[in-house]
């Protein structure tokens, strides 16, 4: 029984780690690549807006991608140029296109709790139904993992899919709990999702649900809301 116990105590473990870099793990432009960007991916980069519409009127594409996949809207949200974002969203940039990590701007800003950002992508046309990363989540998993407690409800909101389970075997509501410290942002991250309708008994690969798990961790509130949701 030790042994089993160990067992999943390490792949949890293990899965914590994978859970951190799927959060974090973009790639935004480089000092490097931003001192050689020119056209639409240096504008978008430094938010010259009067650049912007001047190049597209001159015929460049405003879906053209960098080495690493990178539109110039997708540079613009990783350097948060808002204003860049609007302009190339208006001269019918992709709002949802994805960088070579498969990432989109939605989960860009959810990731950097750029709330302006989230805004505009969303405004714009950006889906936040989206699976992103190369772990196969989506913006609402990152925003929840990172405790981004209005990123959260802003993708509640626009309709991201609840319980959507990344490679990971987690949704955001378990992310929430398990990668989150019991912190109070992670606690109310935990509230709006039961509050929206996440499910609070779908368990993980091992088996344990959200509620084991909070309970576990002696995270008192989260367990307080998922019980008082019908979690068990």
């Amino acid at each position: 029984m030790r042994c089993t116990t160990t067992i999943v105590a390490a792949l949890i473990a293990s899965a914590s780690v994978m859970g951190l870099r799927s959060a974090i793990a973009q790639n935004p432009p480089s000092r490097e690549e931003l001192a050689i960007y020119a056209g639409l991916h240096e504008a978008a980069a430094k938010g010259d807006v009067a650049a912007i519409e001047r190049l597209i009127a001159a015929g460049e594409k405003p879906n053209i991608q960098d080495s690493h996949s990178r539109t110039p809207l997708i540079v613009a949200a990783y350097m948060k140029q808002h204003d860049a974002a609007r302009a190339l969203l208006r001269h019918g940039a992709d709002p949802n296109a994805l960088d070579i990590d498969q990432f989109d701007i939605v989960t860009i800003a959810a990731v950097r709790n750029d709330i302006e950002m989230l805004k505009i992508a969303l405004d714009g046309g950006a889906s936040a139904k989206t699976v992103t990363s190369r772990y196969q989540g989506t913006a609402l998993i990152a925003a929840a993992h990172l405790g981004h407690v209005e990123a959260v409800k802003l993708l509640i909101a626009a309709k991201a899919p609840l319980n959507h389970v990344n490679n990971l075997g987690w949704t955001a509501l378990m992310e929430a709990i398990v990668l989150g410290n019991g912190d109070a942002k992670h606690t109310a991250t935990v509230k709006a999702l039961v509050e929206a309708g996440a499910d609070v008994n779908l368990a993980d690969r091992q088996g344990t649900t959200p509620l084991q798990h909070a309970r576990r961790r002696g995270y008192v509130e989260m367990a307080r809301i998922l019980e008082n949701s019908g979690a068990r």
